[in-house]
This record gives C-alpha cells, sequence and structure tokens, in this order.
C-alpha cells in the first residue's frame, strides 16, 4: 500500500481526462505519478489491439491516439478484459497496483481487478464500487498519488477541468476527505 494522498477523478469523455492531463503536465505534476482507466468504445466493431515495440506499447482500435498517446507519457500500460465492465485499458502506477493485488491473491468481494488495485492503495470499497460503475458507463478515471502538499495542488487543478467528480483520499484518513464536481 503506498503512503501517498490519492485523487481520483471520473471523466464522461476521454478529451476531458486528456486535458486534465496536460494541465497537471503544464502545472509540473510528475506525470509518472499519473494513472488513467476506461475503456474503447464499439469495440466489437472495430479491430482493437496491442503490443510491445520495445520500451513503448502500441495500440489501435476507436481510442488508438488517445490510448497511444498516454501510453508514451505514462510508465505501465496493460488491457484488462473485466467481468462486468468489458475489455479494460490503463497506464500509469495502476497498472502495477492492479497486478500486485491480483499476484497477491487480494480479493475484496464484489470489486473488479481494477477495484482490487485501488483497494491496494487505500481507495475505500464504497468509492470503488462508484469508479466500477463509471468505467461500465464508458467513463474515464484520473489517479494521481504523490504527497499531501502535491495532491491537494492536483485536486485543485483538476477540479477546474471537466470532471464529474474528485475525491481526495489521505493516507492519514479512512475516508475521502473531500468531493467536488
Amino acid at each position: 500500500m503506498t503512503e501517498d494522498d490519492v485523487v481520483v477523478a471520473v471523466y464522461a469523455h476521454h478529451e476531458n481526462a486528456e486535458e486534465a492531463v496536460r494541465e497537471l503536465q503544464r502545472a509540473a505534476f510528475d506525470i509518472k505519478k499519473l494513472s488513467i482507466v476506461g475503456k474503447d468504445y464499439h469495440t466489437e466493431e472495430h479491430v482493437v489491439g496491442y503490443y510491445n515495440a520495445g520500451d513503448r506499447m502500441k495500440y489501435w482500435g476507436t481510442l488508438g491516439g488517445f490510448w497511444g498517446g498516454f501510453w508514451g507519457l505514462l510508465f505501465g500500460a496493460t488491457f484488462f478484459a473485466v467481468p462486468g465492465i468489458g475489455a479494460v485499458l490503463a497506464a500509469g502506477p495502476l497498472v502495477g497496483w492492479i497486478v500486485s493485488a491480483l499476484e497477491g491473491a487480494l480479493v475484496v468481494g464484489g470489486v473488479s481487478a481494477i477495484g482490487a488495485g485501488l483497494y491496494s492503495i487505500g481507495i475505500p470499497k464504497d468509492s470503488i464500487l462508484r469508479y466500477d460503475a463509471a468505467l461500465e458507463a464508458s467513463k474515464f478515471l484520473l489517479i494521481a498519488h504523490d504527497t499531501a502538499d502535491e495532491i491537494t495542488r492536483a485536486r485543485e487543478i483538476i477540479s477546474r477541468t471537466a470532471a464529474e467528480e474528485v475525491n481526495l483520499y489521505s493516507s492519514q484518513a479512512p475516508q475521502p476527505v473531500g468531493s467536488a464536481a
């Protein structure tokens, strides 16, 4: 489990999540401390795939430009088939948290693999269920983790974007300490 604070934002559209990442990047937030997770649309109508080309992950599908750009910026990338949600893509440190949770057999009743990764960093189960529902509804999650001061700054930046929901989770507190929409 990380000792960092975490902020999780929910976006209805990939363009909004992408703009939030750009805003954080402009504000000199450490991009290696960002994760994004979502799913591609209409995968049954288009070829979807990914492959590793050296140290860069390549992806094609209806949102290939979106995911390809993030996989170039963020550390780590993965593709999961999550029951009830579908094909989910993730980039950033969340990938490691998911894999660690799955390898450690961290089982939390009623949550997905994504949820197990979020639970492993201290996100409460009721919040995870909302995030799983957001993913099922084809929304995108942006997750930032860092020190309390940096996450407070990141939350302020994210709160000025088109996020539907923004929650801050403190390593010192068991529940979210604030929400903005």
